[in-house]
């Protein structure tokens, strides 16, 4: 079976496990039913998410004008504390911005290597847990803009991690945490403009991944730079292919890649 088309970031389901896809042009894959199976990536050649131009991607997908131009990738995107749409200013373009910002927001904890804490629009429950291969997470606050997400954010980072071991997550060296009690102990550092947000009474979720093989170390794949790769899928965790011979294929982070997947 050929695929073809641009990477995007996988999309998921939750499920036992949970399943997931990656789109193609006009054509999708359940990438969990090729576990076990040898896929075959050819990069052909880039397609910036926003202009879709031949030009090398610069960070999230984006081409380095896009990234500098498209209110899709603002600062205020991995800094939502810069947030500004509740105010009525423009960052990049207010329409956009006031669209994605002003809506409900979930600070949480995620337990994938370590607990840390993170936040995503509260639309993006529980994709964005998955996205960042947690097997349990719980939420702490939920605010109606993003901006009080993000100062929610950095004062409870104070406290906690805010960064992902994404080798620890692919090769499952993890520890289950009590996020209900992590949740308990960080409310008192809720800053005050946030407090009446808190939520105390909602449980852990718990997410299983489709893994058949850890890897016992991990080996980047920069698909950019090697042009193709064979190997057996032996699982799927956070946005991470995981093959045979312990290489791991972070998709997300190989947006605006186009290739070809040969599935055999």
């Amino acid at each position: 079976m050929r695929y073809e088309g641009v990477l995007r970031k996988m999309q998921s389901e939750m499920g036992q496990p949970i399943q997931y896809y990656m789109i193609f042009n006009n054509d999708f894959i359940n990438v969990n039913q090729v576990l076990d199976k040898e896929l075959e990536f050819n990069f052909i050649k880039y397609q910036c998410l926003n202009c879709n131009e031949d030009n090398p991607i610069f960070r999230q997908g984006f081409c380095q004008s896009c990234f500098f131009e498209t209110p899709a990738a603002g600062d205020w995107i991995m800094r939502p504390e810069l947030s500004m749409a509740h105010l009525n200013k423009e960052d990049r373009n207010l329409e956009y911005e006031k669209k994605v910002q002003l809506q409900p927001h979930i600070v949480y904890l995620a337990n994938s290597s370590n607990v840390k804490v993170g936040v995503t629009r509260k639309s993006q429950v529980p994709t964005r847990w998955i996205d960042q291969g947690a097997h349990e997470a719980i939420e702490i606050v939920e605010v109606p803009n993003r901006y009080l997400a993000g100062i929610t954010e950095v004062a409870l980072k104070e406290h906690v991690n805010d960064k992902t071991n994404w080798r620890k997550m692919l090769t499952n060296t993890i520890e289950d945490a009590d996020l209900v009690q992590w949740r308990n102990k960080l409310s008192k550092y809720i800053p005050e403009e946030a407090k009446d947000y808190f939520i105390e009474s909602n449980q852990e979720t718990h997410m299983e991944f489709p893994v058949l093989k850890y890897p016992e170390k991990v080996k980047s794949l920069n698909l950019g730079k090697t042009g193709e790769f064979k190997g057996i899928l032996k699982g799927i965790k956070g946005q991470y292919l995981i093959f045979g011979d312990n290489t791991v294929f972070n998709v997300r982070g190989n947006e605006g890649l186009y290739v070809s997947l040969e599935v055999s």
